[in-house]
């Protein structure tokens, strides 16, 4: 009886995996990139803005390489030094060197109903309407991403030749470590099953995604959806921003292969909290999809291998068939992201039924964290769910 259901589940999640390989929008070919696009009749001018809390590690490195980016257009740089505790904001202005091009905002305590990062990339945005007025596109990125020379180059041809509204790139996130190979690719894959970026980046497809550490807007379309103040208390802002932006124009997002995320993970609770913090609020707080996320989970990544060891101990060639071909999938599913981050296969690479079963725990976390009155928490805030709908996002179907 009991392999005769392991048989059943091996062979349902084989169908599963059939299906997220042929009509899951080819999520895992990883293939959306940024190349070198036209070169505009006029480059217009970009202001990047920076929320920086307590980024003492980082600040120095990613204004340096924002004002010497290879950018033939008019190009300024405005951090917003969040109540910092460690000297971000001496070392951000000592980065700038005294240009003309850059300037430091200290920012105001934070308002009820915002998000940290949120209020402090609005009077971002505000001191760069005012300080630089023929602002046309704003790049909204991270304290802890070192954009690669011709970065905002290669996004404001994108966004000016195929007249995108929003151009966004996950960066590459910093992987060196046995625990960064283990989870990390897998977190980037994660992203791309739930928000396959090809529907994203069609115009007539519901899918919205951006990723928060490089996100070019149209400053004209950001203003059309309301500001950032129409997502004021979005926790997960960046794909809650891409949702209101699509709205009214065609979004991008793609894969970067030389900005980078210069913060380290250190052990698993670093990686364990980035996903703690806001999964459950991707759920819709409900319990019931949280139900199905789990049961997703576990049919897609752990029944292979289960099947297959179990078909191998019993020498039950329906069983281990089924489970060979279901964790084959699986691989193959896998390869192209995982090409990103590593030349070789190695032990992280078949060790994906045990990240997914990582990322499932945390994911658990999170909810229990949220039933506790502690979701969201980040340097030092906790912020309550939203009273409203986290955010506009549609999509087809749950992580899984």
């Amino acid at each position: 009886m009991i392999v005769t259901v392991l048989i059943a589940l091996a062979g349902a999640s084989f169908a599963a995996w059939l299906f997220l390989l042929c009509f899951r929008h080819g999520f895992w070919r990883a293939d959306q990139r940024l190349g070198d696009g036209p070169a505009p009749a006029r480059w217009p001018a970009v202001t990047a803005v920076i929320p920086a809390r307590d980024e003492a590690a980082t600040i120095g490195r990613v204004v340096r390489g924002l004002l010497a980016q290879h950018y033939p257009g008019a190009l300024s740089v405005v951090v917003v030094d969040d109540n910092s505790g460690d000297g971000t904001a001496g070392l951000a202005r000592a980065a700038a060197a005294g240009s003309e091009r850059f300037r430091l905002v200290a920012g105001r305590p934070l308002e009820p109903g915002w998000t940290g990062k949120l209020w402090a990339m609005h009077q971002g945005i505000a001191a760069a309407e005012a300080q630089w007025p023929d602002t046309e596109y704003l790049l909204l990125t991270d304290a802890d991403i070192l954009h690669d020379p011709t970065n905002i180059r290669r996004l404001v041809a994108k966004a000016v030749a195929e007249g995108r509204d929003l151009v966004s790139l996950m960066v590459r996130l910093h992987c060196a470590s046995a625990i960064e190979r283990l989870l990390i690719p897998a977190f980037v894959f994660f992203f791309q099953k739930l928000y396959p970026f090809a529907a994203a980046n069609d115009p007539e497809h519901p899918v919205a995604a951006a990723a928060g550490g490089c996100m070019l807007v149209r400053r004209a379309a950001l203003a059309r959806a309301g500001g950032v103040a129409a997502i004021r208390d979005a926790l997960i802002d960046d794909c809650a921003l891409a949702a209101a932006i699509k709205r009214n124009g065609p979004i991008w997002i793609g894969l970067a292969d030389h900005t980078v995320s210069l913060r380290p993970y250190r052990g698993l609770a670093d990686i364990w909290d980035m996903v703690a913090r806001t999964a459950f609020t991707q759920l819709d707080h409900s319990a019931l999809n949280l139900l199905g996320t789990v049961l997703g989970m576990a049919l897609l990544y752990l029944v292979p291998p289960i099947a297959l060891a179990w078909g191998l101990v019993a020498e039950n060639v329906p069983l281990l068939a089924a489970g060979a071909g279901g964790f084959a999938l699986m691989l193959v599913a896998y390869r192209p992201t995982w090409s990103l981050y590593a030349r070789r296969l190695g032990p992280a690479f078949f060790a994906l039924p045990l990240t997914a079963l990582i990322y499932t725990l945390s994911t658990i976390a999170s909810a229990l964290r949220h039933w506790r009155g502690r979701g969201g928490a980040w340097k030092g805030r906790t912020y309550p769910a939203p009273e409203r709908a986290k955010s506009t996002v549609e999509f087809p179907g749950r992580p899984g």
